[in-house]
C-alpha cells in the first residue's frame, strides 16, 4: 500500500463525485451506502464511515479483487464483499448501493417490484427483493448476487437498493431510475392495484426501442431541414 492517492486517481474522483450527486438527489444520507468502480484488477471504493454527500477523493480506497488494500489510508466499506462479488460474478464495472427512501420503503413490504413501467426494462424488468441479512455479511452478499441475476438492480429487504452497470455514470442512472420507479409504484398502489406490463407488452417495448434507437438523439435528415 502506498502513502499517496495516485492509484486510480481519476476513478477515485469520479466515485466521490457520484456520491455527492446521489446525496444531492436524496438517495444517500450520512454514511449509509457505498459506491465503487472497477478498472482491471483494481477497485476504487468508498471508505467506511465517510459522509457520502461530502465525499472527497482521499476518502476513496483502492483494493484488488481479493479485497487487499492497494492504496489509501482508510478502511473500505463493510459491503466490500458485495461489491467484489458483483464484479466477479457479472463482470460489470461499477456498483452503487443506497438506502434511498422509496426503495428502502418498498423493500420492507414487497418480494418483487413488478414491471409497472417500460423504463424498468432498462434494469431487466421486474426487480427482485433479496432476503434480509445483516449488513456486511457473506449471507447478504450471496442473496443480493442471486437477486441480480439477469438484472441491473435489486432491492435489499429492510435495507436499501443496489445497482450495477458497465460505467459509473450508468450505475448512478440505474439507482436514480430504480428510486423513481419505486416512487411511482408507491403512488399507484395508494390509488389502487398497479397494472403490470405482461411479457408481450414488454417484448413490444424492447422491439420498439431497438427499431428507434431509443434513448439517443437523432439529427433531422438533410432532405427535411428545408421544410421546417
Amino acid at each position: 500500500m502506498t502513502d499517496s492517492s495516485a492509484v486510480l486517481g481519476k476513478e477515485r474522483a469520479a466515485v466521490a463525485g457520484a456520491c455527492r450527486r446521489l446525496g444531492a438527489e436524496g438517495l444517500l444520507i450520512g454514511t449509509a451506502g457505498n459506491v465503487s468502480v472497477r478498472v482491471g484488477e483494481r477497485v476504487a471504493i468508498t471508505a467506511t464511515g465517510a459522509v457520502l454527500a461530502r465525499l472527497t477523493p482521499d476518502q476513496v480506497t483502492v483494493v484488488d479483487l481479493d479485497g487487499e488494500i492497494v492504496d489509501g489510508s482508510l478502511e473500505p466499506t463493510s459491503e466490500l464483499d458485495l461489491h467484489l462479488g458483483v464484479y466477479r460474478r457479472y463482470g460489470t464495472c461499477a456498483v452503487v448501493h443506497t438506502h434511498a427512501p422509496m426503495a428502502t420503503a418498498l423493500s420492507c413490504v414487497l418480494d418483487e417490484l413488478p414491471c409497472i413501467h417500460y423504463q424498468l426494462l432498462t434494469l431487466g424488468g421486474s426487480v427482485r427483493v433479496a432476503p434480509y441479512a445483516t449488513f456486511g455479511t457473506p449471507e447478504l452478499a450471496g442473496s443480493v448476487l442471486a437477486a441480480l441475476e439477469g438484472r441491473g438492480g435489486a432491492l435489499m429487504a429492510n435495507h436499501g437498493a443496489v445497482t450495477h452497470a458497465p460505467t459509473l455514470d450508468k450505475a448512478v442512472e440505474h439507482a436514480l431510475l430504480l428510486e423513481w420507479a419505486c416512487g411511482v409504484y408507491r403512488h399507484a398502489a395508494a390509488l389502487g392495484t398497479p397494472r403490470v406490463l405482461d411479457e408481450a407488452e414488454q417484448l413490444a417495448v424492447v422491439e420498439a426501442a431497438i427499431a428507434r434507437d431509443y434513448g439517443t438523439t437523432h439529427p433531422v435528415p438533410p432532405a427535411q431541414e428545408g421544410t421546417r
